[in-house]
């Protein structure tokens, strides 16, 4: 019997080559599409707002929803395939498609009835303005 010294990396290369060996074969669409799919948020404060730009690329803004709710900012839509009828056609697909969701809590400061939405060249700018008595103010001193 010998014992055999224990080698990550030779585990490491293994594993990496039973990966390559699986994903060699393309498999067909219809088993790559997916029921849900995420969506990438950028979020940025400023002294007058908090924004949210969400990238939504190939999706329609008739295809999206956003709403809020007991302090909470929901995103949600759906990301078609655009040849629906050709999916069956498809060697590979891997962009994602199918229905998405984000909630975010909004901070107690921003004002939910002036929340806008604008969506251009595939990313919905979300513009969350503070309510004006959590802004920033100075106070001027009198001297008596």
């Amino acid at each position: 019997m010998s014992i055999q010294r224990w080698d990550a990396m030779r585990e490491f290369e293994k594993l990496h080559e039973e990966v390559d060996r699986l994903f060699r074969h393309s498999v067909p669409a219809r088993t790559l599409t997916q029921e849900s799919c995420s969506v990438a948020v950028d979020i940025l404060e400023n002294e007058e707002e908090v924004v949210l730009r969400v990238e939504l690329p190939g999706v329609k803004a008739d295809h999206v929803a956003v709403r809020v709710e007991d302090s909470i900012l929901t995103i949600e839509g759906e990301k078609k395939l655009p040849d629906a009828e050709a999916k069956d056609a498809y060697l590979r697909i891997e962009r994602f498609y199918g229905k998405f969701q984000r909630a975010f809590t909004m901070p107690n400061y921003v004002d939910p009835a002036k929340i806008t939405a604008e969506h251009k060249d595939g990313i919905l700018t979300l513009r969350l303005p503070k309510r004006a008595e959590t802004k920033p103010r100075s106070i001027e001193i009198k001297v008596g």
